[in-house]
């Protein structure tokens, strides 16, 4: 290896490439649990799209895995290292290169953090809408990669929904650019959308051209206790059909909404069977949708609701939703799953977690978007005990296996990574699968771009 790093730091100079080794292992994975990661040979820094093609061409040279890192806040190991490879980290290319009011763009290099752009845009009166829970930390890069979602993805959508072009390195060291910056657009395929979410298996991504909405108005939020889980689902479904367009419609378990209440105190009661968090940002008739949905919660079981009356309100009922993460680490560690089903089948998705955790004798928090049917099942590990670890991955085999027989996916917006590659040809099928393979070879011809993630070879 001391012929390619010296070939790094030749092209890229001394301070761009790292080889201490607590450097690397603090490198080499992203924050998934249960994926394993190897040794990577060199750590670099690129600070340009010319000098991402220098290490591509090195990667190519040497015949060495070649693996894109963002901030590696991603759920399923599509970031970890392999053994000798180098990891390419875009954290200095960290620009937010053009803000266009007039046409309501973006263009920002794949470093700058999600938060980041989000408070630049609001300063102009604009609006980037994905807001994944690690938003303070993710890169625009790293969302990109994943297709990554958040809690407004039930009004706005996806990352993809807003990505109008895109500047690529491919593994033959060429760079492509997809899209156009206009609204619309529809010459040639679709490549743009065909990057986004690949994971770093098609290329590396270097720019990124965002489309921006108008700054909404102040949103408002109601809370709805239930006693039984399963009629807050009913009413998220019935909120979802009722017209109303909720900004935001979360919807947090027992086990989860007693972590949090443990973590720090938010009222929830020791009864809690689950909670139903909505939001409406339609100023002046953000009020009027609130109260809908709590009689729509009321009609369907909820034994209490809070509306809030002023965005202060709003931003205090809105903090549990933003502590299940603290919340449930402090049962133990977790191995989060991430399946998505058609709405009206989330009451059987909840049903069939439940006997899952029965059968397996684990414990399933299940938090979610209930709004887009994507929910977070997480099952709750004893790290130190093989027996408890073999009846998790086991329960959330299960859990993924039940997604699909429900009509859903095995991932709404975490993406497949190492975690869970043996089962994307499951769920697309062999001849979906042979396109995947297929496609991947026309961009990066010698697999140099993180192999072994997203597909089995």
């Amino acid at each position: 290896m001391d012929a390619l790093v010296a070939d790094l730091r030749r092209r890229l100079g001394e301070r761009s490439v790292v080889t201490d080794a607590d450097v690397l292992a603090s490198h080499s994975h992203d924050s998934a649990s249960f994926c394993q990661a190897g040794t990577p040979a060199a750590l670099v820094r690129p600070g340009s799209t010319e000098e991402v093609c220098q290490v591509v061409q090195v990667a190519r040279e040497h015949r060495v895995p070649l693996v894109t890192q963002g901030a590696r806040t991603g759920l399923s190991g599509g970031a970890n290292a392999i053994d000798g490879c180098v990891l390419l980290s875009t954290e200095r290319m960290d620009r937010i290169l053009e803000l266009d009011v007039d046409d309501q763009v973006a263009v920002v290099q794949p470093g700058v953090v999600n938060a980041q752009l989000s408070r630049a845009v609001a300063d102009k009166g604009l609006f980037y809408p994905p807001d994944p829970s690690s938003w303070e930390q993710s890169t625009i890069g790293g969302n990109v990669a994943t297709n990554a979602g958040g809690l407004c993805c039930v009004k706005y959508g996806v990352t993809a929904d807003f990505v109008r072009g895109l500047e690529v390195v491919l593994g033959t060291g060429e760079v492509l650019r997809t899209g156009r910056r206009t609204v619309k657009g529809v010459a040639g395929y679709d490549l743009t959308r065909l990057v986004v979410g690949s994971e770093g298996t098609l290329g590396i991504v270097t720019e990124v051209t965002l489309g921006l909405r108008p700054a909404p108005e102040p949103a408002l939020t109601a809370a709805a206790t239930f006693l039984d889980p399963h009629d807050a689902l009913r009413a998220a479904a019935a909120v979802m059909s009722s017209g109303v367009q909720p900004s935001l419609l979360e919807f947090i378990d027992a086990i989860t909404a007693r972590a949090i209440q443990s973590y720090r105190d938010m009222g929830l009661p020791e009864d809690v069977g689950g909670v139903l968090l909505a939001q409406s940002d339609r100023g002046e008739r953000a009020a009027e949708d609130v109260q809908r949905i709590a009689r729509i919660c009321t009609e369907h079981g909820a034994v209490e609701v809070a509306e809030a009356a002023d965005e202060e309100e709003s931003e205090l009922l809105l903090e549990a939703r933003r502590l299940v993460n603290a919340g449930l680490e402090t049962l133990g560690s977790k191995l989060v799953d991430d399946v998505a089903v058609p709405r009206h089948r989330l009451p059987d998705l909840l049903r069939g977690i439940e006997e899952i955790a029965r059968a397996q004798d684990v414990v399933i928090a299940c938090p979610g978007h209930v709004g887009d049917g994507n929910m977070h099942p997480t099952v709750i590990v004893e790290r130190d005990d093989p027996a408890a670890v073999r009846r998790a991955e086991e329960a959330f085999d299960a859990v993924m296996a039940l997604g699909l027989r429900l009509g859903g996916t095995t991932t709404g917006e975490h993406g497949v990574g190492t975690l869970k590659r043996h089962w994307l040809e499951r769920e697309i099928g062999p001849v979906g699968a042979d396109l995947h393979r297929g496609i991947r070879e026309l961009f990066d011809p010698l697999s140099i771009l993180n192999p072994g993630k997203v597909l089995d070879p």
